[in-house]
């Protein structure tokens, strides 16, 4: 039986499995309206990167993306074992947000590279 007022394991990462995945996939779509504004405003040109190689880039992209997110709960968890844990709920909000526009500005990086013309000599 656990006896100190501490939270256990169990209790924090729930918690933080409660939190962030129920905002996967705001972080997700944030992530595909950018990929989307790149590709619309290549278009027509960027029609020519309509194809499986594309696809597969996109796809591989996603899931890094998505692996990257979790490292969201080694900070979520560090923190909320910390002494700090009430005030850390109130503004996990901010890590989500950083994270977000932080993944956005790597997508958008990404996407300047998938959708642009190949260099030549």
């Amino acid at each position: 039986m656990h006896t100190d007022a501490s939270p256990r394991f169990r209790e924090i990462a729930s918690d933080a499995l409660r939190y962030w995945e129920l905002r996967r996939p705001l972080y997700n779509l944030a992530l595909i309206v950018v990929v989307a504004l790149h590709f619309f405003a290549g278009w027509p040109a960027s029609r020519a990167f309509v194809g499986w190689n594309t696809l597969f880039i996109l796809i591989f992209l996603a899931v890094l993306a998505n692996v990257c997110y979790c490292a969201v709960y080694v900070a979520d968890l560090f923190v909320q074992f910390s002494g700090l844990r009430e005030e850390w709920v109130q503004w996990r909000w901010a890590l989500l947000l950083v994270g977000t526009i932080f993944a956005a500005v790597i997508t958008h990086f990404f996407c300047a590279g998938v959708f642009s013309e190949p260099w030549t000599d």
